[in-house]
């Protein structure tokens, strides 16, 4: 999306960067859930009663529905407030309308997969959600061009393309999704069970949902809080700082996923009392997280720039870009220890220290850190900060 947007404008860029952090809040409460099934599976799948694993699952789809339907109407009603309060300005505002209108109406379609992908996960399947969420990317990029650019009888459509691409490629995950859960997994029921178990099983999900959530909101409530301290920097900085944050969540897929892996991981082994294993798979994390971590430094420090230039033709932009990467990179493997850290923390239903950990490395060091710089010093000690912040909570997490 990113990258097709910056075929249009700075401004779009900016728009879409000022969209990131909101985004990835609404998400972070639908994988919260997500988080807290998986967990909730992968302890309870020891037992192989189908009859409850199935009634989660199914409570856990409801209460994903439940938020979704929350979000959607206090999303419609609240796009112009907050993204003022977040810094844009007149000029992107409408730019942020056109695309956050259609993403909020999709929102259902981001709930299932969301939720639907960690409950397979948690059965020891991480294959099938890989390719249902790789399939909906593929669609989503195919799509892209056309509805962003107009190429050949498409409308051009400029950002709200873009949000529209996002909808059909979950959608369609949304349809892969479903099919493998009630299908070939039966793990949903159509009789609904009573009110009372209802509750008492959304309650076991949100007792690991509700930090997982907070823990993973932090990232993109901070965001949103840099990208205000950053406007004052002007509409190339928040473009720039937009592409570092997408560049970031891709950059580091492979630790996420290692990290979604974990919990499962840490969930099964500590409720079969499977301690010295747990912790060696801990350790082959971090050391997976290092190395990861030390690939993308070497690949920053070569091709910061031309990696920069494919988001933007603006010089600005480039430079900013790359700036930030050239200085950032280095502590990406210690921000993966933190992500493989917290997962094993979810997984054994210990959620309290990874959402801790989170709440350090962003409200503790790099948001009054960046807030400190911009006044201070100048863009590049906010980039600064981030560097600082993950090299200390990474070595706190191990």
């Amino acid at each position: 999306d990113t990258y097709f947007i910056g075929k249009v404008g700075v401004n779009e860029l900016a728009a879409m960067g000022f969209t990131f952090p909101v985004v990835m809040v609404i998400n972070g409460l639908t994988l919260g859930i997500g988080i807290g099934t998986s967990s909730l599976i992968s302890r309870s799948i020891v037992q192989k009663d189908r009859k409850a694993l199935s009634q989660y699952a199914t409570e856990a789809i409801l209460l994903g529905l439940s938020l979704a339907t929350i979000l959607i109407v206090t999303g419609q009603l609240t796009i112009e407030p907050l993204f003022r309060a977040l810094g844009a300005s007149e000029k992107v505002l409408p730019l942020i309308k056109d695309y956050m209108r259609v993403w909020y109406w999709g929102m259902f379609l981001v709930v299932i997969p969301m939720v639907g992908n960690n409950i397979i996960r948690a059965t020891g399947d991480t294959f099938t959600p890989g390719m249902f969420m790789t399939i909906s990317a593929i669609l989503n990029i195919v799509v892209d061009p056309f509805l962003i650019l107009g190429y050949g009888p498409f409308p051009f459509m400029s950002i709200k393309g873009a949000a529209v691409a996002t909808v059909i490629g979950r959608g369609t995950g949304m349809i892969l999704t479903l099919w493998v859960l009630v299908r070939r997994e039966r793990l949903i029921t159509f009789d609904l069970p009573a009110f009372r178990e209802v509750i008492r099983t959304w309650r076991k999900i949100l007792y690991i949902a509700a930090p997982a959530a907070a823990s993973i909101l932090i990232t993109p409530l901070s965001i949103g809080i840099v990208t205000r301290i950053i406007s004052r920097f002007g509409e190339e900085a928040v473009a720039a700082f937009g592409i570092v944050s997408r560049m970031e969540m891709f950059s580091l897929i492979l630790v996420n996923a290692l990290g979604s892996v974990m919990i499962i991981f840490a969930g099964q082994n500590w409720g079969r009392g499977k301690i010295g294993r747990l912790l060696e798979g801990f350790n082959i994390g971090v050391l997976i997280a290092l190395a990861w971590g030390l690939l993308l430094f070497i690949v920053a420090q070569l091709w910061a720039g031309p990696i920069a230039s494919v988001f933007s033709n603006d010089g600005e932009v480039i430079r900013i870009t790359a700036d930030y990467l050239l200085i950032v990179s280095f502590s990406y493997g210690f921000q993966g220890i933190l992500m493989v850290g917290v997962n094993v923390f979810n997984g054994i239903n210990k959620p309290l220290p990874s959402a801790g950990l989170t709440a350090l490395r962003m409200f503790g060091l790099y948001v009054p850190l960046a807030w400190l710089a911009a006044v201070y010093w100048n863009l590049t000690g906010v980039f600064w900060s981030a560097f600082l912040a993950n090299i200390v909570v990474g070595v706190l997490t191990w």
